[in-house]
């Protein structure tokens, strides 16, 4: 059962979802970028203490609250961790902020054009374990390279196997399948996997629904129809890769789909910032992305 607020304001709320679970491939590139350098670290704890540290600075701040940022995304050391001495999808949660979990355990090697997940044998544990700290739902990856008909269709299949299962312990499944903005075939996947997708939709029994997280398509309003589907709670957008202003601009193209973003968020923040010059930091790009995100939602 999902919690009725934290629903309402996830289907309905204005505003878009944080995304701050950058894990371990992912972190040190996250860290260089907000202006801590490896030699900061000698161990993978010693890292991800750091990058603790910056999400929690950032949950923290006076202007990350759910008044524009509907929902947060958390790896699971974050998910695990404490800030101002709370637990913190705890302290998101008094912030009006709901808390989701990547749950995905990295990628498979590219075949058929994608790279599906890894298989993750200790899911339905780590799915009670978020269900208990209060995290509402959850958040996986796949990657699209090529436009392959069947290897799209793989990983919209191993999503969908995998949202019903974090259905079946009552969280919310983000599933997202990425397209590669760089591929040389990009609206020609962004072809495929609506119809992919559609096919998984519509495929879903009654009371099931999920939440999609998709790259910009080339063409405006492509997934429109998945904006309306029945079968989907909401239609979030990763930056994959686009500058925080590129992302923003090809947001607001897209009617009904809001930011998802890690890099259009985080861009311009940096350790050595005083407190209150991080907090106007964040807050500007708070505003552009909640600009973006409901500009083209009316």
């Amino acid at each position: 059962m999902h919690d009725v607020k934290m629903m309402a304001q996830i289907v309905g709320g204005s505003g878009f979802i944080a995304a701050l679970d950058q894990s371990g491939g992912s972190t040190p590139k996250a860290l260089k970028g907000y202006g801590v350098d490896e030699s900061a670290w000698s161990t993978e704890d010693e890292m991800f203490g750091l990058i603790h540290q910056m999400r929690s600075r950032i949950v923290t701040a006076p202007s990350f609250s759910g008044q524009k940022v509907l929902g947060a995304i958390l790896f699971e050391k974050t998910m695990d961790g404490d800030a101002d001495g709370k637990p913190l999808p705890t302290l998101l949660w008094e912030r009006g902020v709901v808390p989701f979990l990547k749950v995905d355990k990295g990628l498979e090697d590219e075949e058929n054009g994608v790279q599906l997940m890894k298989p993750n044998p200790g899911l339905e544990a780590l799915l009670d374990r978020a269900k208990a700290k209060g995290v509402f739902g959850t958040k996986m990856r796949s990657v699209i390279n090529a436009a392959n008909q069947a290897g799209i269709a793989a990983i919209v299949d191993q999503q969908f196997e995998v949202a019903n299962r974090i259905i079946d312990k009552g969280l919310m499944p983000i599933v997202e399948p990425e397209v590669n903005i760089k591929s040389g075939t990009r609206a020609e996947c962004d072809d495929i996997l609506l119809t992919e997708l559609t096919r998984a939709l519509d495929a879903l029994p009654d009371g099931r629904r999920v939440m999609l997280k998709l790259s910009i398509p080339v063409k405006a309003d492509h997934y429109a129809s998945l904006v309306a589907h029945p079968r989907v709670a909401r239609v979030v957008a990763l930056s994959g890769g686009y500058s925080q202003d590129e992302a923003c601009r090809e947001l607001a193209k897209n009617r009904g789909m809001i930011a998802s973003f890690s890099r259009g968020l985080l861009q311009d923040l940096r350790h050595g910032m005083d407190d209150a010059t991080f907090d106007s930091t964040l807050s500007g790009a708070i505003d552009q992305i909640y600009d973006a995100s409901t500009s083209n939602c009316a």
